[in-house]
């Protein structure tokens, strides 16, 4: 063979064998295994093709400075699993089974546009993430966990983070927080998945959703055989009227602060919902999405605490912390209970144990709440910024919803309308929004067939600081101007 370089033997090899030279570098006992792992990936990233005749054992061997027989072990090997075929006085080949990977992984999460001029809703600021508390709380647990702690988890969660979940929220949202119904779960997503089975399981057909409401519930009740039945609102919440006529038993709500519209449950709507809920032998599936944001009053209390045995609570840090913690729960009734937690161990034997064990430390320690405070004055000067963009901008809009959460409601006047030509021009200028409509099932007089005029915005701005809120209203104003 026609050779070029030389090995650390001291011996040649041919250009197509040098990517086989570092493996024959390593320490004896490694040798052989370096080797046929350098075959092996050689094979599947596509540099030794389908069909490529390999030299004999002889030929490489003296190539590449070692012994014949280490090379007959990896032909052999590789053989064996696939990746190279053989017959006698035929040689050895590439073989044809193996399909090469991809050249690298790609990353579906969702991504803003990079401009700054993003107010899709949904994302905290994730910068404000309390990395060094988050880091000590880490390497606490890691110090002081019980090795039997390592094993598969209680389905439920680790004791200590129920119990110290049970505190945090009976003190902050006066939730009825037993312990020992408190499922942690990977956020609302999953909480609302393991409701919807149940439901399945148990023969209710149907769920009911806000309407307007959040997109992402008629997926997740729909993949768990749960239908979806959209209800209106008025100024109160839920309409009673709709929700007895549809017949279902269960129910999605964001009292506290209804996504997207921003009004919060009044007390009298509160009752009625629980006393429908009795009523027909139902639950509610109470969603605190941002519960703990509220600016200009004490955070209303959950409707939990009305009625335990009716109400499932969920809640979860994505919002407050990250949602890539995917760290949540989920307060069940006592009928409903075992039924979750059997479907949470099948699911998945449990919540990774480390992460929860540094949260109940993180919130043991007091960090949780000193996170809470932080971001409460953040989006707090964020919100004011974003109205008065708006009133700048826009003169004659008006904001709603804007007394807690992550997100307002802003009504645009007509004259900046229709509002598919307005949403054109917005995003040809680099500003992501959403339309209020897209959180409205198609249905005759919903919002989508509003007829005022008006251009209906839910702005997301927790996760923009305040100079790229104003120039981001200042952009979408100038793309539509005249």
């Amino acid at each position: 063979m026609t050779s070029s370089g030389t090995n650390p033997a001291g011996s040649t090899a041919s250009p197509a064998w040098e990517l086989l030279l570092p493996a024959v570098s390593a320490p004896a006992r490694a040798r052989g295994r370096s080797l046929q792992a350098a075959l092996r990936e050689a094979v599947r990233c596509g540099r030794l093709a389908p069909g490529t005749r390999l030299p004999s054992s002889r030929e490489l061997a003296a190539d590449l400075g070692v012994s014949r027989g280490l090379v007959t072990d990896a032909y052999e090997q590789l053989t064996a699993e696939g990746y190279l075929r053989s017959g006698r006085g035929a040689g050895t080949w590439v073989g044809g089974a193996v399909r090469s990977a991809p050249a690298r992984a790609r990353d579906l999460a969702p991504r803003s546009p990079g401009d700054g001029a993003d107010f899709v809703p949904g994302t905290p600021d994730l910068s404000l993430f309390p990395r060094a508390a988050w880091t000590a709380a880490l390497r606490g647990v890691l110090a002081e966990l019980p090795h039997h702690h390592l094993g598969y988890p209680d389905p439920r969660g680790l004791p200590r983070l129920r119990g110290a979940l049970a505190e945090l929220l009976t003190r902050r949202r006066g939730v009825v927080a037993d312990p020992e119904r408190i499922v942690v779960v990977s956020g609302v997503a999953q909480a609302t998945s393991l409701l919807g089975s149940v439901l399945h399981a148990r023969g209710l057909p149907a769920v009911g959703v806000e309407d307007p409401g959040s997109p992402q519930h008629t997926g997740l009740y729909t993949s768990a055989g749960v239908d979806v039945v959209p209800l209106p609102l008025d100024d109160e919440g839920l309409a009673l009227g709709p929700l007895t006529a549809s017949g279902v038993r269960a129910v999605v709500t964001t009292p506290a602060h209804q996504y997207p519209t921003g009004i919060a449950y009044s007390a009298r709507r509160r009752a009625q919902l629980l006393d429908w809920a009795r009523a027909v032998d139902g639950f509610v599936l109470e969603d605190d999405y941002d519960g703990d944001f509220r600016y200009d009053r004490a955070p209303v209390g959950a409707l939990q605490g009305l009625d335990p045995e009716r109400v499932l609570y969920a809640g979860s840090v994505s919002k407050s912390l990250a949602p890539g913690l995917r760290l949540g729960w989920l307060l069940v009734p006592d009928a409903l209970a075992d039924e979750v937690v059997e479907r949470k161990r099948t699911l998945d034997l449990g919540h990774p144990a480390l992460d929860q064990a540094a949260f109940a430390r993180f919130l043991e320690r007091g960090d949780y709440d000193r996170q809470l405070r932080r971001c409460q004055r953040v989006y707090r000067e964020r919100r004011d910024t974003l109205v008065t963009a708006l009133q700048e901008a826009f003169p004659g809009s008006s904001v709603t919803g804007i007394a807690a959460g992550l997100h307002a409601v802003a009504a645009l006047p007509r004259r900046y309308g229709p509002e598919e030509r307005f949403l054109a021009r917005v995003a040809a200028a680099g500003v992501a929004v959403r339309p209020l409509r897209h959180c409205t099932h198609a249905r005759a007089g919903g919002v989508a067939d509003d007829a005022s005029g008006e251009v209906r915005l839910v702005l997301g701005y927790a996760h923009l600081p305040p100079a790229r809120i104003r120039a981001g209203i200042h952009r979408m104003a100038s793309a539509v101007a005249g």
